[in-house]
Formats: C-alpha cells, sequence, structure tokens
C-alpha cells in the first residue's frame, strides 16, 4: 500500500526518482508452512481476540482498495519470505527487481499463493521474464543469501524496525503507508534542496574546456 502510494505521488512530480528496493523480514524466525491463518497470528501476537484481529486487518483490506488493491486477507498465506527476498535480489541482478517485486506481493496479498514455496516462486519468476532453470538452481542453493542479510544489516543500522519505511536520499525518512501527499511534499522537499542556487551573477570569469572567457564591460 505504501508502494503504490509513493508510485502515486511520483507521476505528480516532474523530476526523475529512482526507486531502490531492500530486503527486510519482520518475522525472520516464521516457519515456511504456517498452520495459522493471519486472524489467529495477529490475535496471538497482540494478545487480541479473533474478532479485533479481523476488525483491524478489515481497515488495513479498506485502505489499500482506495489506493486500488485487493488484499484478500481471509485467505492470505502465512510463510517466511527469506526465499522470496532472495529471488528478488536476483532478478536485480537481471534488471527486474521492480517486476519481481511487484509480482510477489501480488500473489501474496490478492493471489493468496504461498510465496515460501520454490515452486511458486519459480512460476513467478518466469512470468516476469527470468529463466527457469536459472531460478531452480538458484533457490535450491544459498545464492544471494549473503546480499539479503547485507540488506538486513544496512536495516538495522538505520533502526528500521517495520515496514513500510521509505529513506529518501539516505536523509529523509517516512514510516508507514504514507497519504499519497505527504510523499508528494517530502520529494518536492529533497528536490528543491538539490537544486544549485546560482548567487552570482554572469559579471565573472568563467572558465570550461575550452579555456577562459572574460566578461566584457559595457
Amino acid at each position: 500500500m505504501g508502494k503504490k502510494r509513493l508510485e502515486d505521488a511520483i507521476k505528480q512530480i516532474d523530476h526523475p526518482i529512482e526507486v531502490t528496493y531492500r530486503c527486510f523480514e519482520l518475522d525472520p524466525t516464521m516457519e515456511k508452512d504456517v498452520k495459522e491463518n493471519m486472524y489467529e497470528a495477529l490475535a496471538k501476537k497482540y494478545g487480541m481476540t479473533i474478532d479485533q484481529a479481523k476488525a483491524n486487518t478489515q481497515n488495513v483490506v479498506q485502505m489499500a482498495k482506495e489506493v486500488g488493491l485487493d488484499y484478500q486477507m481471509d485467505t492470505l498465506i502465512l510463510t517466511n519470505t527469506f526465499d522470496a527476498h532472495r529471488l528478488t535480489m536476483y532478478a536485480k541482478t537481471k534488471g527486474l527487481m521492480k517486476e519481481m517485486t511487484d509480482r510477489i506481493l501480488r500473489a501474496y496479498f490478492t493471489e493468496s499463493m504461498h510465496i515460501g514455496d520454490h515452486e511458486t516462486l519459480t512460476e513467478l519468476a518466469v512470468e516476469v521474464g527470468l529463466d527457469r532453470d536459472e531460478v531452480k538452481n538458484m533457490l535450491s542453493s544459498e545464492a544471494m543469501s549473503d546480499v539479503v542479510r547485507e540488506e538486513e544489516q544496512l536495516a538495522r543500522q538505520y533502526r528500521v524496525t517495520g515496514v513500510p519505511f521509505f529513506l529518501i536520499n539516505k536523509k529523509y525518512a517516512l514510516t508507514g503507508a504514507q497519504p499519497t501527499e505527504t510523499f508528494v511534499q517530502a520529494l518536492k522537499k529533497v528536490i528543491v534542496e538539490d537544486e544549485i542556487v546560482v548567487l552570482n551573477n554572469q559579471d565573472g570569469l568563467n572558465c570550461d574546456e575550452n579555456g577562459c572567457e572574460i566578461p566584457k564591460k559595457d
């Protein structure tokens, strides 16, 4: 949801903006195959009832719907996401990080797919243009594990404790699924700060690769 709002904000700004996705696991200890559903897991973690968990989750579903996302929390499959992160980092080496990220998120939140399962991840990778055999070999090995761990170490250095977390120009941080307008204002602020302001007029010695030009006097 926060990702979608950021993308909507970027569309409103006439300035080149590069987005890089990073790895972060909310629960690195989670098993690959989880018997609990989303509501049961939330109730257990936060000490609430199933009904309370459903009510809180429904608020998230409604917020997602407002930005055009279809969250199916009733059938969402909880799992460990480490391999999904490895696949995303692998896709980055092939120039398909955004496509892979988008596909995994849709598979997880909307299509209720098991994104901890290697066969599922392989099919998703093929859909975005990655080679099936290369992906299968990568997932069956420890490839990209160090990259994911380095990313997560970087997150700890930035004191990231939850998602979404947005770091702009390694200087400004936004946490949570902020309104689109908040992203617009933040991006505009950074762009203005990065602009070079010329304080002098043109009456000075000007040099380039062709030599120096002495300003003419009237």
